[in-house]
């Protein structure tokens, strides 16, 4: 299985989980942005107790990623402003907006053509966030955390 079809197949189930339980109706996402309802709330902590739980196994059996075999490994920091201006942002965005990024795509594929105009908040932010030149915060998933040494490779001409 390659990696695109295994990302493709977790963001299907992710859209499927996502409509299923409601998370892309905005009335659902106002209700609880606005207290009334704590099954949003209850959904998102079920989902990080799930997690913390899964990840906790896989780090203490020294698992290793389905797909290319590396160590599931990673190293705690502590909150720093970045998380909370970010966050802060974000949940800005999400309170009047009444959608995350998440649901974006299966919101469209439901027919909530309203969508649209969020889709393309995310792209210009996104856009924007690069042609400002910031540092990258986290390094790639793909690539070593330490740095290793250049090779570059010697082609024969002939």
């Amino acid at each position: 299985m390659g990696p695109r079809f295994a990302g493709a197949a977790v963001g299907l189930v992710f859209g499927f989980v996502l409509c299923w339980s409601g998370m892309i109706d905005p009335n659902v996402i106002r209700s609880a942005l606005l207290f009334e309802s704590s099954y949003l709330f209850l959904f998102f902590g079920s989902a990080v107790l799930v997690a913390t739980v899964g990840v906790e196994l896989l780090r203490h059996r020294h698992a290793r990623a389905l797909l290319t075999g590396a160590p599931v490994e990673w190293t705690r920091e502590r909150a720093g402003r970045r998380h909370v201006v970010g966050s802060a942002v974000f949940g800005v965005g999400w309170g009047v907006a009444n959608a995350c990024p998440g649901p974006i795509a299966a919101q469209i594929g439901q027919g909530m053509l309203w969508a649209l105009p969020l889709l393309a908040g995310v792209v210009i932010g996104v856009l924007l966030f690069q042609r400002g030149g910031a540092p990258e915060t986290e390094p790639p998933t793909d690539a070593p955390a330490k740095p290793t040494p250049s090779v570059v490779p010697v082609t024969q001409s002939g």
